[in-house]
């Protein structure tokens, strides 16, 4: 018999692949906590619904959905991190 696969499985799995730049970084976490935010909203609004599958396949389609929308400029978030991080950066080599 099977193990359905956790929802930390799967964001286990999404975030082993390692960023090569702080933009790439920024945009995962941004991609994490909309994947959050969706998961939150579905389960505040789907009361009990015991089915692993259906939960496994809605947990997919929030990372993939989250994913999109951080590459597309999200909420901003990612952006304002670089900024941030260049900042930063700035100000210690003053």
């Amino acid at each position: 018999m099977t193990q359905p696969i956790s929802s930390a499985a799967l964001l286990s799995t999404a975030t082993q692949a390692k960023p090569t730049k702080a933009e790439d970084a920024a945009k995962q976490f941004e991609a994490l906590l909309i994947g959050q935010m969706l998961r939150s909203a579905r389960e505040a609004s789907a009361g009990d619904d015991d089915d692993s599958t259906k939960s496994t396949m809605l947990d997919i389609a929030d990372q993939q959905f989250s994913k999109l929308l951080a590459n597309n400029g999200g909420m901003g978030l990612s952006r304002m991190i670089v900024q941030g991080l260049k900042q930063g950066e700035a100000n210690a080599h003053r």
